[in-house]
Order: structure tokens, then sequence, then C-alpha cells
């Protein structure tokens, strides 16, 4: 027998669904609902949970699982005309035995490979086939890494285009301490005015009211600074060029029965996406998205967050 801890282990979770359960030898952790192909915790190496997943979470399906990291696909939100944020993060995936080799820098071992096809119930809603892979990487430090890889499997010759995005919903301490480094300047759509474009003033984002906007054309990496925390969360990525910010603030809370009244306060969605321009592949044509998540101790420069160090180191 080894004394070397399971990297990888398949377990069931709430109410019986499947889960897989990754964990790094100084301790941090990851686990992968197969329901959605959804990442519900990330623990740092002192078991602290870095995602927010709702106290009303409801892990039966066809409900999506409120928090972690859902998966939109093949639409983001109300852009189009499927049910929001597309069918795959209510959907169960499979444990992709053989998956096609990853061209990765990593050398971390911890990591599992999903796969989701459609159905035929899916192929009436959307009719286009498709391959999702999906690998989820806890790295040797305790970063988290999601690469998807979406394939156009028709055999009829017809393209298909598509919106992304990876739901991610960090866990803050308090909302009104959390700024957000990187989106200073840019363009962005904002939900709550019939996805109107704006310019976002030149500080740093701040948190005082209900927020749903989608930024374009943004930085491949984003800082969540949580000053009680003293925390910072790093957001890396490639292939998603627009980036969501989303709080739903006191009366959406409420009116959300899978979250809790309060629980606005206690986290933040940045999602990494590709919503402004959908992506469209010809058959055989594959299209790659990267999220790589981290948490790093936040600097002090006179009394404020200094996040430039974050942005500008590598």
């Amino acid at each position: 027998m080894t004394s070397e801890k399971v990297h990888v282990e398949v377990c069931k979770g709430v109410n019986g669904l499947d889960k897989v359960v990754l964990r790094e030898i100084r301790g941090s952790s990851a686990e992968v609902y197969l329901y959605g192909g959804h990442v519900t915790s990330w623990k740092n190496d002192h078991g602290e949970e870095l995602l927010f997943i709702s106290s009303k979470a409801i892990f039966k399906p066809p409900k999506a699982i409120r928090g972690g990291i859902p998966i939109c696909f093949p639409q983001f939100s109300n852009h189009g005309s499927l049910e929001p944020h597309g069918f795959v993060r209510n959907r169960v995936w499979s444990i992709d035995s053989e998956p096609a080799p990853f061209p990765l820098n990593s050398s971390s071992k911890t990591f599992i490979d999903l796969i989701l096809k459609p159905s035929e119930e899916d192929l009436k809603t959307w009719p286009h086939s498709f391959e999702f892979r999906l690998r989820v990487t806890l790295g040797p430090g305790g970063d988290l890494m999601l690469i998807s890889r979406i394939r156009n499997t028709n055999t009829d010759g017809k393209a298909f285009s598509f919106t992304f995005a990876y739901h991610t919903y960090f866990s803050v301490s308090d909302i009104s301490e959390v700024r957000v480094e990187g989106l200073e300047t840019l363009d962005y759509l904002d939900n709550l005015q019939n996805k109107e474009r704006f310019t976002e003033q030149g500080d740093a984002i701040t948190f005082e009211s209900e927020v749903d906007k989608i930024y374009l054309s943004t930085p491949t990496k984003i800082a969540i600074l949580d000053h009680e925390k003293k925390r910072t969360f790093v957001l890396r990525k490639d292939g998603l060029p627009d980036a969501v910010v989303w709080n739903p603030w006191d009366k959406k809370a409420k009116a959300m029965a899978d979250f809790g009244d309060e629980e606005y306060k206690h986290m933040l969605c940045v999602e990494a996406a590709a919503v402004e321009k959908a992506i469209t592949l010809k058959p055989g044509e594959e299209w790659r998205g990267r999220q790589e998540l981290s948490a790093v101790p936040s600097s002090y420069c006179s009394g404020q967050l200094d996040p430039r160090r974050v942005l500008q180191s590598t």
C-alpha cells in the first residue's frame, strides 16, 4: 500500500449524485459533479472554501446547481432562443476515459477529463452535434484550471455558432469591501438597461447595488480584491474575450428560491465569457477556452490594496 494521498477520487455527493474529488499534496482540493460538469468546491491548503455555493442550492436534476462554476453553453443568458444559459449545466457528463492529449505546461497529476455529447432530446432543442471535452486541473500550488474544448461533429456539413461562459461564483467576505481591477475604461453592455453599451470609469469597480454587465475586449487577467480577507483572486483566461460581472443584490436575491436572502453579500460572479461575438465552428473545427483561478494574499500600499503587483506579475 502506498502512503501517498489519492489525487483523484470518484464518490457520491449530495443526493447521491456522482462527484469527483481532486486533492493536492499540500491540502488544496476541488470537487466536480458529473451533473453539469460543475465545479462545486475549490479549497486552499488551509481548507478555506474559495467558491460560493448557496445554502439553498438544489442538487437535484433538472435544476442547475446555484454557485460554484456552472458552464453556460451553447447560449449565455438570454442571448438566443434557448433556455437561459443553455443546457449543458443540467446534463449528466461522463468521465472521459480516452481523452485526446492536452498540450499542458502543468505537471499536475490531479485532473479529471469529462465529456458530453448531445442526446436525441438535445438535438431536437439545438440541432447540432458536438463533443464537449472539459478538463479540470488542480495545480501543485492550489490553482484551479478549466479547459473546455468544443468540436463540431455535424455530419450534414453545417456550421454552428454559440456563446459561452464559465459562470464563476467567488466567495467574498463582504461585497461592499470588494474591488475588481482590470476592467477600467472598458466598454460594457448593461443587462439592467436593455444591453445598452456604456464605458466604465477609470477607477476600480466597487459594489453598492445590483450589477449585471458584460465587459468587452477584456484583458487576459482580472483581479478580484477582498479587502476584509486580505485575499486577491486572479482570473486568467484564453479564448474568452468578454467578462461578465454579476451580483443580484437584495431584491433579486429574495426572488430566487435557491438563493438565501442575505447571501448576495458574500458572493460575486466574475465570468470569463464569449458573448458579444458568437463563436462559429465548421464541421471538424474545435474551439478551446481556458480559465485559471488562483488566490493570493493581497499586497498593501498606503493602507490600500495594491492590485498592480498582482496584475503585472506573470
